[in-house]
């Protein structure tokens, strides 16, 4: 998960171990409550409303209580990584991280599984064709999976690893995002952008505490900019179609 401690000897004049506690414990918090306003009223409170039902009108089945309560698992334990870094705990977060690790690869499985089901039930909480929505939660899913297993492949390189993790979680806010009150009728550049404003902030922190951006911001966050009108104008290829096509025939 996102480690906040720079190195001892940084050259910066700016107390930069103090302040990246202070950034990355309020952005774990802040996408957390992003998450809980966004899910909240679909699925966290809305038993109090009457029956669950998805944004898309379908059952709330097991699969997808699996995928709230695996991606739910990872919000808390953002938060508690983040925690544990700020408290000098760090060797508890590491042993955390490989718990980290697994959640990240169930949620990939779940996630993967709930947009294919949701397709082949002929439904997509954005757009009248599933087919052409499948791209965005299968992309957010190759996007997270490649941000979290380069975070681990960088795990004792703090700086890399604890960009890396946050741009696996923006990667993924954008469903969240999109259930805030009033963002669906704004359409796909509005809920990504906010999305995506969570890594700007990262590099906004960057610019301010070391004068420069990180090299993850740059090729991680042109990923992520990018793919966004790469996926929409890739759903409605005749080769999108047909791919899609197939793999919604397997489940």
């Amino acid at each position: 998960m996102a480690t906040a401690v720079a190195q001892p000897h940084a050259t910066s004049a700016i107390p930069v171990n103090r302040y990246d506690r202070i950034f990355y414990s309020g952005i774990a918090i802040a996408m957390a409550v992003t998450v809980l306003a966004g899910f909240g009223r679909t699925y966290y409170f809305g038993a109090f409303r009457g029956p669950l039902a998805t944004l898309s009108g379908g059952p709330i089945t097991w699969l997808v209580h699996a995928h709230g309560l695996l991606f739910t698992a990872w919000v808390l334990l953002f938060v508690v990584q983040t925690a544990l870094v700020a408290q000098h705990k760090v060797a508890v977060h590491r042993r955390l991280g490989i718990a980290g690790g697994i959640l990240a690869a169930l949620m990939v499985v779940a996630g993967t599984l709930t947009a294919l089901k949701t397709a082949a039930r002929g439904a997509a909480p954005t757009s009248p064709d599933p087919l052409s929505f499948l791209v965005i939660p299968l992309t957010d899913m190759v996007l997270f999976s490649t941000f979290v297993i380069a975070a681990l492949q960088q795990r004792k390189n703090r700086e890399a690893h604890k960009r890396l993790m946050l741009l696996a979680y923006v990667s993924i806010i954008v469903a969240a995002v999109a259930r805030l009150p009033g963002m669906l009728t704004l359409g796909p550049p509005a809920f990504f952008g906010i999305g995506l404003s969570f890594m700007l902030a990262g590099v906004v922190y960057d610019l301010v505490t070391r004068r420069r951006v990180h090299p993850v911001y740059i090729w991680g966050g042109s990923a992520l900019v990018l793919s966004v009108p790469a996926r929409l104008a890739l759903a409605s290829t005749a080769a999108w179609q047909t791919f899609a096509a197939a793999i919604v025939s397997l489940v």
